[in-house]
């Protein structure tokens, strides 16, 4: 069986597919770099779990926070964040379309964007947008 937590993070990389400009460049948790003909490209990563009990239930309640990176190239007249403008306007419907992720969550909500830019050969961004997706599992049963 797999843990719930992986099919949202599946459901979320098959949600993205389609996204504008970066074809199927989308990554769960890509561990190597990308190399120059790797951009753009959409990095989707856990950050935490947190966990209650709020009820008599056999159930916990999870927040999942993950974050969803749009790694792009610039330009020397066209900066980053403006490369990644037309990635995340078309990524951002499809994270928030399906607010289940396919039944496998209570709901999908953003938490912020956060815009980081390098000085790499191009200049180079990373604009990260970070999700925090409620979800219930079973108390002894992680799968459910």
């Amino acid at each position: 069986m797999t843990c719930k937590v992986e099919h949202i993070l599946s459901r979320i990389v098959t949600n993205l597919a389609g996204t504008s400009g970066v074809a199927s460049r989308i990554y769960r948790s890509r561990v190597v770099p990308l190399t120059r003909n790797e951009f753009p490209a959409i990095v989707v990563e856990p950050i935490s779990s947190s966990v209650s009990q709020s009820t008599s239930l056999p159930t916990l309640d999870w927040e999942l926070q993950v974050r969803v990176v749009i790694l792009v190239k610039g330009t020397t007249t066209t900066s980053p964040d403006k490369a990644a403008d037309s990635i995340l306007e078309s990524m951002w419907p499809k994270m928030t379309t399906d607010l289940t992720l396919n039944g496998n969550a209570i709901d999908v909500e953003p938490t912020g964007t956060e815009f980081l830019m390098g000085d790499a050969d191009q200049p180079t961004g990373a604009i990260t947008t970070n999700w925090t997706i409620r979800y219930r599992t079973e108390v002894d049963d992680l799968t459910e």
